[in-house]
């Protein structure tokens, strides 16, 4: 409190020391294997253990995500935890309402043939069985009425950050993002600067989980990384 009370005094820039800095004490490329090994593991999986997660587990989950860059540090993210039973059950089938007018109505044909390889379809037990589902929400503006700035990069920078970090903690996810996700606002009570950006499925897999083969595969390296494209080098 006394941090943000401060920022939002500050007319003129100051700057400090840079301070402490992650060392992992072996070259970068070495230590980004390392975190690949980890990130490689990770898979978006529609079966959940109710096993339990401690709240503090998701408290330092959502502490990583928020060390997100954002523009002009206006951190316009706003991460609901939902564990509750009942609110669980009212977001399934909202959820599900949107999912079967998707699949029935909404999607195009190329859509629902791009879908097919994954075997998804309206059923979203997960949302019942997973012990969290944390609802990354986009605020359009500060609590007071400020401005924000790049705050669906800023979002999608600390989502992406929040699913690292649950990788780390030896959790699954699903990114989940049932369209239109208004119904998630007004069954969570959050005010009209809060838009709902994802829905994400927080917990153990289940013993039996399986995933569709078609999400493990990823693109070649030299399909998404270019050096110096411009240069005859």
């Amino acid at each position: 409190m006394v941090l943000a009370v401060l920022f939002s005094a500050m007319t003129e820039p100051t700057f400090v020391p840079l301070g402490e800095r992650y060392d992992p004490g072996i070259p970068p490329q070495q230590a980004a294997d390392q975190f690949h090994e980890i990130l490689r593991l990770r898979r978006s999986i529609r079966a959940f253990s109710d096993r339990p997660v401690s709240r503090e587990a998701v408290e330092a989950i959502v502490r990583c995500a928020t060390s997100a860059p954002s523009g002009a540090n206006k951190q316009p993210w706003r991460f609901v935890a939902v564990s509750d039973a009942q609110t669980k059950s009212a977001i399934r089938a909202a959820a599900e309402k949107e999912e079967r007018e998707l699949y029935a109505h909404r999607a195009s044909e190329e859509w629902l043939r791009d879908l097919a390889p994954l075997g998804t379809d309206d059923v979203k037990e997960y949302l019942d069985v997973a012990p969290w589902l944390i609802v990354v929400f986009r605020m359009t503006a500060t609590d007071d009425g400020g401005k924000v700035y790049y705050s669906d990069e800023s979002v999608g920078l600390a989502t992406g950050m929040f699913l690292a970090a649950a990788q780390m903690a030896g959790l699954a996810t699903l990114t989940h993002t049932p369209s239109p996700m208004k119904f998630l606002a007004e069954l969570l009570g959050r005010p009209k600067h809060e838009r709902p950006y994802m829905l994400i499925p927080l917990g153990y897999p289940a013993e039996d989980c399986t995933v569709p083969l078609h999400a493990l595969a990823r693109k070649p390296l030299n399909e998404v990384l270019l050096f110096d494209p411009t240069t005859n080098s």
